[in-house]
This record gives structure tokens, C-alpha cells and sequence, in this order.
């Protein structure tokens, strides 16, 4: 009896194990509808203490560290309450998240953005957002 429960124990570990890949769509995922909520507490939770966001070609980011990112967010969200991304593609490499983004409502704007934003996840947290600007 012990083995059939270890068996079933194995089996159903096993089921439920998320490879790395899936791990960083949730969290990239998760990050997206908090976005979209302008929830900061719940976007702020899936981001590494050391995060650094950056424009892709340059090498100072726009902000590092959780609390910078956290301050230039709050104002972003402040400033735009119809935010909303829209992914019209994502790829996975590893635990490298790329989405395609447009991104509508940014600072009061009707005008529609493009982006392309390239997620680096360690440890269940995203560590380095970069992004493509149109």
C-alpha cells in the first residue's frame, strides 16, 4: 500500500511540476493583468528586489530597483487611467518572456503605441524588462 501512494505521490508531483517556460508566462502574464488593473501592489509583487528596466540600446536604465520602479509605475498609473496593453504575440525562450504589446491610454492619450518587451525571469521574478519602442 505504501507504494501505490508513493507512486501516486510521484505521479501527481510530476503532473503538476511547471517547466521553467510556463513559470515565466505566469509570471509575465500576471504582471499583465496587474497592469491592466493599475493594481501596483499585485504588479509589484511579481518584480526581483534588483529589477532594472531599460530602452532597448541603452546602456543606463530608467529605473532600478524595486522601489524606483514601483515610483515611476504609481505615476505612470496616476497619470493614465486607461491604460491598457493588449499582447498581440508572445514568444518563450527559456525564461525569456517577448511580448508584442500596443499599448493604448498611456498619459491621458488616445494614441496607440507599439512595443515589443522582453522580460528576463530569475527565480519566479521578472529581474530585467527591456523594451522596444515604436
Amino acid at each position: 500500500m505504501k507504494k501505490i501512494v508513493l507512486v501516486f505521490l510521484l505521479i501527481s508531483a510530476v503532473s503538476f511540476a511547471q517547466s521553467p517556460e510556463e513559470k515565466a508566462v505566469q509570471v509575465v502574464q500576471a504582471q499583465l493583468e496587474a497592469y491592466n488593473e493599475q493594481d501596483i501592489d499585485a504588479f509589484m509583487k511579481v518584480f526581483s528586489e534588483d529589477i532594472s528596466i531599460f530602452n532597448f540600446g541603452e546602456s543606463e536604465p530608467i529605473a532600478s530597483g524595486k522601489e524606483k520602479v514601483t515610483e515611476v509605475y504609481k505615476n505612470l498609473f496616476a497619470s493614465s487611467p486607461n491604460l491598457h496593453s493588449q499582447v498581440v504575440n508572445r514568444s518563450v525562450i527559456g525564461t525569456t518572456v517577448l511580448d508584442y504589446e500596443i499599448i493604448s491610454g498611456r498619459q491621458g492619450s488616445d494614441e496607440i503605441s507599439k512595443i515589443i518587451a522582453i522580460y528576463e525571469i530569475e527565480n519566479d521574478l521578472i529581474k530585467k524588462a527591456t523594451f522596444i519602442r515604436e
